[in-house]
Formats: structure tokens, C-alpha cells, sequence
């Protein structure tokens, strides 16, 4: 009978933290529902932001295809000297200059601004004064090249200007609901809610073993137990029996075996890995700096990144292209000049390297895969000091051929082979499917 009693306890027990584990997410359903639902809503501000929008300077802003455009022009050549806000690296800040200038002199001064100086344009003069008559390079774009700058720099302009929409990284004041602040806030009190939850579940197994206590004394003072009902109150747990137990102590060697092996296989597997490699380069050049805040292009430093098939490592004179002007006192910089007048290379250190054994081409990914530079270098973007971020191994890169459909359309070469692709096996046209795992392909 005692035993009954006890197994109903232990019931009713896993029955109440069933219910409330199904309750709990119940709730957190309804909550991530409801942010959702908030993400749908009305965009806060969106009559102001409209009205903002309006002095566009007559450019066609809301185009998609023209603003994706302009802002690949702008950072191919523009980024360097140039923010598309009120800050100045080089030249001045673009914010605002389709107010300030008028459509024909922009064109007139991006195109060859030492001819508009030299005809003795007041305007063209004095932006050349002000910033110490560095002369900006001219650019052969054809008109609706600069029109696609010029609406990239005002969309810029107009999105700054408009107020935190619903989905956007601008914190918002308190007690507003709505964007990713709702759902950060919602997740927020979903973490006090699980945390109270545990502390719940902690109390009641405390609360269950006082239970359980008090019961069996109780029982041992007051009541005359059978020899069943005597066993199963007063068990007593003997450890000894474990650790002195034969099944127990193969099962510890063979967790013992299994885990050195691992770590000998892991080692072995490792040699010639560099994965983290992050070594300390001879000036203390930062990526999130450059290619983050400033959204330098990679093809400006890295000149040959989608024509050869190497990625090349920038000179000195590329890096004076911005610093001939820009932190000229800095002691990093000094570098750069103390390495000029001496003429030798700036000796950086390579961080990302193959065996010759292998063969790879930069540009045959990067130019003709389309393949990204975070892809397989990781967020440099946010690298303060670059590591290197893949394993960079036989089986990454084979994975990679395996999953990356490759881009067909329009091209004629591959007409016949997706066709015959396509009639014997399912799945996308990758590239392994064009040859790209046979071990020619990169092992001549």
C-alpha cells in the first residue's frame, strides 16, 4: 500500500511538470506570434518619412534597380575619399549635394573636375581650395551611370532621414512596441519567464523531497510496516556496488579509450590546419576600419581579386592613395612612409595559404561563381585583425563544390549538360555535377 501511495505521488508529480512545460510553450508560441504580428504592423513615422522623402532632387529614389546600381559605383570608386554622409575622409561629405549643386555641374565635376576648375567655375573653385586643391580623378561614366550615384547618394540621404521603421536596428524609446525592439522585448521577458520557471521546478523537487522525508518518519514512528512496505520505505542505495561493479568499470575504460582516440584522431586530423591563424601583422591595419566602416571595396586594395589567380597584396602606394592626406602623424602610418623612402615592400604577413599541391584560381570564383568574400574569409568586415576564419580543407572545399548550384542562364556551354543532368539525377546542376569533385580538376 505504502508503495502505491508513493508512486502516486510521483505521478501526480510528472503529470504537473508535464503541464506546466506545455504551458510554458503554449505561451512562448502565442508570444512569437505576437511579434510577428507586430513586425506586420503600421510603420511608426511613415507620414514624416514620406514628407522627408519628397525633396529627392527630382531622381528616381524609390528605383531599386538604379539605386543597387549607383551604390556599386559608389563604393567601386567613389568610397574611398567620399562618405555618402556629412563625414569627411578625403573630400567632403555627399549628403545633400543634389540641394547644394545643381544636376549639370555634378555631372560636369565627377566627370573632369580640373577642366570645370579651369574654366573658371566659382563653385568648382571653391570646393578645390577648401580641401587643400586635391584633385579628384576623372571618371568616364556615361550619364545615367552618375544619375545612378546621385540617386544612391540621396536614397542614402532619404532612408537616414526617415524614422525607425518596423525590422530596423534603431533602438527606440521605451514603451515602444513595435519592430525589432518588440521582439528583443518580448525575448526578454520570455528569459525571466524560463528563469522563474527552473527556480519553480527547484523549489517543488525540494518541497517533494521534504515530502518524501517527513512521510518516512512518519511512517517508521507511527505505523507497523510489513517487511514489503518496510523495504520499500527504508531502501538504502549502496554505491559500492557501482564502482566495484565489472560492467561498470569496462564501461569507464571504454569511455577512456573512445575519448583518447578521439583526441589522437582530432590531433592527427588537424596537422596542416590553420584554422584561427591570426598572426601579428607588421602595421596594425584594421578591416572593420576600412572595409566595414568605411565600406572600401575589396577590389580597391586587392587589385587582381577578380582578374587572376591570386588575390593580390596591396603596395604601399595604394595605401598613400588616402594617407598621403588622411592621419599623416599617425605612427602606423609613418610606417608606410618610412617603408616608401626606403623602398621596400611593407613584408605582411600571409595568413591564408594552400599546399602547392593544390591548384585555385581567385577569379575563376569570385568573377565567374559570383562567390562572395565572406564566404570563404569569414565577417572581415568586422575583423579588427584578420585569422583566418575556414579550415580551408580538401573535404570544405569538396562540400562546397557538392552544395553550390552553379549560374547557367544565358550561358549556351552549359545548355546540353543540364539537360542531360537534368534527366538523370534530381537536384540542382552544382558543381560537382560539371566535374568540379574529380581530383584533376585541382591535383594536375
Amino acid at each position: 500500500m505504502i508503495s502505491c501511495i508513493v508512486k502516486t505521488k510521483i505521478k501526480v508529480f510528472l503529470v504537473f511538470l508535464f503541464a506546466l512545460v506545455v504551458s510554458f510553450g503554449a505561451y512562448a508560441q502565442e508570444a512569437s506570434e505576437q511579434a510577428e504580428v507586430s513586425q506586420k504592423g503600421v510603420v511608426p513615422g511613415a507620414a514624416e518619412g514620406a514628407a522627408q522623402a519628397a525633396s529627392t532632387g527630382g531622381l528616381p529614389v524609390d528605383d531599386a534597380a538604379i539605386v543597387e546600381a549607383g551604390d556599386a559605383l559608389f563604393k567601386n570608386n567613389c568610397a574611398v575619399c567620399h562618405s555618402a554622409g556629412s563625414d569627411v575622409i578625403v573630400g567632403p561629405g555627399l549628403q545633400g549635394v543634389n540641394q547644394r549643386r545643381s544636376q549639370e555641374w555634378l555631372h560636369s565635376w565627377i566627370r573632369n573636375s580640373q577642366a570645370l576648375i579651369q574654366s573658371g567655375d566659382a563653385d568648382a573653385i571653391a570646393v578645390y581650395n577648401e580641401y587643400n586643391k586635391q584633385a579628384m580623378p576623372s571618371f568616364n561614366f556615361t550619364d545615367a551611370e552618375i544619375t545612378s550615384i546621385l540617386t544612391y547618394i540621396e536614397a542614402s540621404a532619404s532612408a537616414a532621414a526617415v524614422p525607425a521603421t518596423v525590422g530596423s536596428d534603431v533602438a527606440q524609446a521605451p514603451g515602444e512596441g513595435v519592430g525589432s525592439d518588440a521582439i528583443g522585448a518580448v525575448g526578454g521577458y520570455l528569459d525571466i519567464v524560463l528563469v522563474v520557471l527552473i527556480l519553480v521546478l527547484i523549489v517543488l523537487v525540494v518541497t517533494l523531497l521534504l515530502i518524501t522525508s517527513v512521510l518516512k518518519n512518519y511512517l517508521n514512528t507511527n505505523r507497523k510496516l510489513n517487511e514489503y512496505d518496510n523495504e520499500v520505505v527504508n531502501q538504502r542505495f549502496d554505491f559500492s556496488k557501482i564502482y566495484k561493479s565489472k560492467a561498470v568499470r569496462t564501461l569507464v575504460v571504454l569511455i577512456f579509450v573512445v575519448v583518447l582516440l578521439d583526441l589522437t584522431w582530432d590531433t592527427a586530423m588537424g596537422i596542416g590546419i590553420q584554422e584561427g591563424y591570426q598572426p601579428k601583422q607588421p602595421i596594425a591595419f584594421s578591416h572593420k576600419l576600412h572595409a566595414g566602416e568605411h565600406q572600401i571595396d575589396c577590389n580597391y586594395c586587392h587589385t587582381t581579386v577578380y582578374k587572376s589567380k591570386s588575390a593580390s597584396i596591396p603596395s604601399a602606394n595604394i595605401c598613400m592613395n588616402c594617407h598621403s592626406q588622411i592621419k599623416k602623424e599617425s605612427p602606423e602610418i609613418q610606417k608606410i612612409y618610412k617603408a616608401i623612402e626606403r623602398g621596400q615592400p611593407i613584408e605582411w604577413v600571409r595568413i591564408h595559404n594552400l599546399p602547392d599541391l593544390s591548384y585555385f584560381n581567385h577569379s575563376q570564383h569570385t568573377q565567374v561563381g559570383g562567390i562572395e568574400c565572406q564566404t570563404c574569409h569569414g565577417p572581415i568586415q568586422e575583423m579588427d585583425v584578420v585569422y583566418q576564419y575556414s579550415p580551408l580543407t580538401m573535404g570544405w572545399c569538396i562540400d562546397c563544390h557538392r552544395e553550390t548550384p552553379l549560374n547557367t542562364e544565358g550561358n549556351g556551354y552549359y545548355d546540353k549538360l543540364v539537360e542531360l543532368h537534368e534527366s538523370s539525377s534530381k537536384g540542382a546542376f552544382t558543381v560537382s555535377s560539371n566535374g568540379g569533385t574529380e581530383c584533376s580538376k585541382c591535383h594536375y
